[in-house]
């Protein structure tokens, strides 16, 4: 079988560890980071290279974290490296040399393909995105415009050419309300845990934790009862949530915990590691990374150990 060809295999664990991407090599990192220089390079654009970003001669900052994510998920390995660092850098100079969609779309149309985006706080820029609305420790919603072949996220700049950023807000929102679940999956074991997962191709998948009414009585058939949901967002493309009715979110709480935390880990459009309680549009921590131990633990205030405690004492699964 010597006749196929088999591309590079990725460093073992024992390699010696990039500092800002640590699931890549040094070696890796190195050839990830040289690749994105000649990229930019062929298309006629001189970049200074850092750890998680490079800067180009006009003074134009391109992040790196996703499309390092993307090659690492990547099981083909670094000899697809080149062909998808090459299509992601033409399409984001592509984008920037463009002229705006903003400039060249009806007014309805934009209207049209507005969507409220669930963002970490690490991806956004704060002086660019000041009407940025908190949902959550470290996460924002901002609203964007979906394209074609790119998603604008927009800035204070934009939204003042668009209009009253409150309707554009529930424009938005209508529009998250329409989009269909693209796949749903249960995720149970012998011993009664069970949580739900949506997920899909959408970059708005997870931001739907806004709408999260809607989407657990589409996929479950029931509404939420007052005592809410427990949620999950470990990155754009996946929704997680266990409707709070009994003691069975007791396992539940544990198990999406450690969901969040490795479904955090290494994608593109990383949103939290983390479980919420969702009651009422409100999010709420429930997890958080030991950093003296270096695991997860759980962690509840007197609001959420009361709900525990009052679900305890009415006994299990009163539906």
């Amino acid at each position: 079988m010597g006749w196929l060809r088999r591309g590079p295999r990725r460093d073992g664990d024992d390699a010696p560890r990039d500092p800002e991407f640590a699931y890549f090599s040094q070696r890796e990192a190195a050839l990830f980071r040289s690749r994105v220089r000649e990229t930019f390079a062929e298309l006629g654009l001189e970049v200074t290279v850092y750890a998680d970003h490079v800067i180009d001669d006009k003074g134009r900052r391109f992040g790196l974290g996703n499309l390092a994510a993307v090659c690492h998920q990547d099981r083909r390995g670094p000899r697809v490296w080149p062909g998808t660092i090459e299509r992601h850098i033409n399409l984001v100079v592509r984008a920037m040399d463009g002229p705006s969609a903003l400039d060249t779309l009806p007014p309805e149309q934009i209207r049209s393909q507005l969507y409220p985006r669930v963002v970490s706080g690490d991806g956004i820029d704060a002086a660019a995105f000041g009407y940025a609305r908190a949902v959550a420790p470290g996460l924002y919603e901002i609203l964007a415009l979906d394209l074609p072949e790119s998603v604008m996220m927009l800035t204070d700049e934009a939204l003042e050419r668009l209009g009253d950023h409150a309707q554009l807000r529930e424009r938005a929102l209508r529009n998250l309300r329409g989009l269909p679940v693209e796949e749903h999956e249960t995720v149970r074991d012998a011993d009664g845990m069970c949580f739900e997962i949506i997920l899909g191709d959408s970059f708005y998948t997870a931001s739907r934790v806004l709408d999260l009414d809607g989407v657990v009585q589409r996929v479950t058939g029931l509404p939420l009862g007052e005592h809410g949901a427990l949620v999950a967002m470990p990155f754009r493309h996946q929704l997680a949530f266990h409707p709070i009715r009994d003691t069975s979110i007791v396992p539940a709480l544990g198990a999406m915990a450690s969901f969040a935390a490795s479904g955090y880990e290494d994608v593109p459009g990383a949103i939290s590691p983390y479980v919420f309680w969702w009651r009422g549009g409100t999010l709420t921590q429930l997890s958080e990374h030991d950093e003296e131990q270096g695991d997860l633990r759980i962690v509840v205030g007197d609001d959420f150990q009361e709900l525990l405690e009052r679900l305890i004492a009415q006994g299990p699964d009163r539906r």
